[in-house]
């Protein structure tokens, strides 16, 4: 057993029996009373945000989460096969793990895949991807001056918003995490 010492963010905890993501962690010494961690814990199963207190060095179960990098092979239904590149193990992943930046992905991409004993817990592409354009209005010249944005579908079927410069067949990067254009890549 650790204790909340040893817990920052981005650890896995169980708590009240469900795996738990520390989203915030705080350690608070209020005037004359006892120092205390303040937890903002996000549930994996449901999503769910909770705020806990835990006194200081106060026993906490970390989970053991297991990280690997996958490369993702297809889209099947509601899963998104992941293959483990060392065992060539075909893993299927659940495609709410991934969230809204499963539309991002394109076969062949290396994502992170984290297991707890033998059981997917997360899933997260990488951070930018680089696309080709496949369609979107031709762009003018002299268009550089506004920040004016278009319409623009990616070569996985993927739509994203592009400045007016941009033009089909280009290559761009995008955030996953926000799905917005970063920048044209040469």
């Amino acid at each position: 057993m650790a204790n909340t010492g040893d817990v920052s963010v981005g650890t896995v905890l169980r708590y009240n029996g469900e795996l738990c993501q520390v989203v915030e962690w705080q350690h608070r010494t209020p005037g004359n009373l006892r120092a205390f961690y303040q937890g903002k814990m996000r549930n994996l199963k449901t999503g769910k945000t909770v705020e806990n207190r835990f006194r200081s060095g106060e026993e906490v179960e970390i989970a053991r989460v297991e990280y690997k990098l996958m490369e993702f092979l297809y889209n099947d239904g509601d899963f998104l096969i992941c293959m483990d590149k060392e065992s060539f193990e075909q893993v299927p992943v659940p495609k709410e793990l991934f969230g809204e930046s499963f539309r991002f992905l394109k076969e062949g991409m290396e994502v992170k895949v984290s297991f707890e004993n033998e059981n997917v817990i997360l899933a997260e592409p990488p951070t930018f991807v680089e696309l080709v354009i496949s369609y979107c209005e031709p762009g003018l010249k002299g268009d550089t001056a506004t920040n004016t944005l278009k319409p623009a579908t990616l070569d996985n079927g993927a739509t994203v918003s592009v400045p007016l410069f941009v033009n089909e067949g280009d290559k761009v990067k995008v955030d996953t995490r926000t799905g917005e254009y970063v920048e044209r890549v040469k």
